[in-house]
């Protein structure tokens, strides 16, 4: 090491010593720059396998993708149980509010408890509103993850006190993305609702365990609630195989109930938003922009569809990003943050107020 002037080995020491703490102090207060520009203290979340980070990884489900090729866009290359190449909208969502960059599973036995601070998510690929969709795919029920979520409050108030954990739950961003399961998993798969429900009745089933669920999490302090819509579930790659017919067109039954759902959906929540004053509840349409996608990939400079995911029976395309789809069900990273950035803008100055 070169000196403008001689020193000697004590004051070397103690200049190498300085530069450290202000090397420290400098990243100390980045830090806290990084956290203070966070919209919300944090993103907790409920859903299925569009934001389970890792939950199923622990639970005795067939529903798993902590596997190779899963996580090929990731940090290390890492199957995570994320159902995506990459990163899935939950940490999207936390990475744009300032939050943090990933948003932790739950129920990751790596989970630090700082990591509880800014929250994490409850969701279990699979799960439904319909207690039958969660129950057939052996996965977390939404009642479950709310039994979770009441454990996850405990832990806050025994980390930072009663005031802090008050603060993270009054004026966190709680989000829930699920429905689309109880589209393709129960209602048209199977015969367990279909001989009792047509389309429209059975849309308000699940928009009533829907309100539900919304009602008991406003009571265990919820005050920020942003609702996730059903995408054009008969527009994904596994549906337009198994209903789209010969020329593997979006299966219209499937989008007709979702956009039933939708809409019935979307009448609760501004309903609910009327009773429960000093409740901020935000309906979040991601069913038109991620139709476009499909419909209009090149749009996007996106490409419509990818393979099956499952390295036992295909192989992975070298540019998997620059397509809508990663799996059969799921797209990838770079859809996703088209779709969250969309979604995200729409409902920001609500969900920042």
């Amino acid at each position: 090491m070169f000196f403008p002037m001689k020193l000697r080995v004590p004051q070397v020491y103690l200049l190498l010593f300085f530069l450290l703490i202000v090397h420290f102090d400098a990243l100390t207060l980045t830090q806290k720059s990084d956290k203070s520009s966070a919209l919300v203290p944090a993103i907790i979340v409920f859903g299925d396998s569009i934001v389970d980070p890792g939950n199923n990884n622990v639970i005795n489900t067939l529903v798993k993708c902590d596997f190779p090729p899963y996580g090929i866009d990731f940090v290390d290359q890492m199957p995570t149980g994320r159902f995506c190449d990459g990163r899935i909208p939950s940490d999207l969502i936390a990475s744009k509010l300032g939050v943090k960059e990933l948003l932790p599973a739950y129920l990751d036995p790596n989970l630090e408890p700082q990591d509880l601070l800014t929250g994490v998510s409850f969701a279990s690929g699979g799960a439904g509103y319909d207690p039958i969709t969660s129950e057939t795919a052996h996965v977390i029920s939404m009642d479950d993850q709310l039994e979770l979520y009441k454990e996850y409050q405990e832990k806050l108030r025994a980390i930072g006190g009663d005031a802090i954990a008050e603060n993270i739950i009054s004026k966190g961003l709680h989000v829930i993305c699920v429905g689309s399961d109880d589209i393709a998993n129960t209602y048209f798969p199977t015969l367990f609702r279909k001989l009792q429900y047509d389309i429209p009745s059975y849309a308000d089933l699940v928009v009533n365990y829907a309100s539900r669920f919304f009602q008991e999490l406003i009571k265990l302090g919820a005050r920020k609630i942003g609702i996730v819509g059903i995408p054009p579930i008969g527009c994904v790659p596994s549906q337009r195989t198994l209903a789209g017919g010969l020329f593997r067109e979006c299966a219209p039954f499937h989008n007709q109930l979702a956009e039933l759902v939708n809409s019935k959906l979307n009448q609760e929540i501004q309903r609910l938003g009327s009773i429960y004053q000093g409740t901020l509840l935000v309906y979040i349409n991601i069913y038109d922009t991620l139709l476009d996608i499909i419909q209009n990939p090149d749009k996007y400079g996106l490409l419509e569809v990818s393979i099956l995911c499952n390295s036992l029976t295909s192989f992975v395309c070298a540019n998997v990003s620059d397509h809508v789809f990663w799996d059969s069900y799921h797209p990838t990273e770079r859809a996703y943050q088209i779709l969250v950035d969309v979604a995200i803008d729409d409902v920001l100055p609500l969900i920042i107020s």
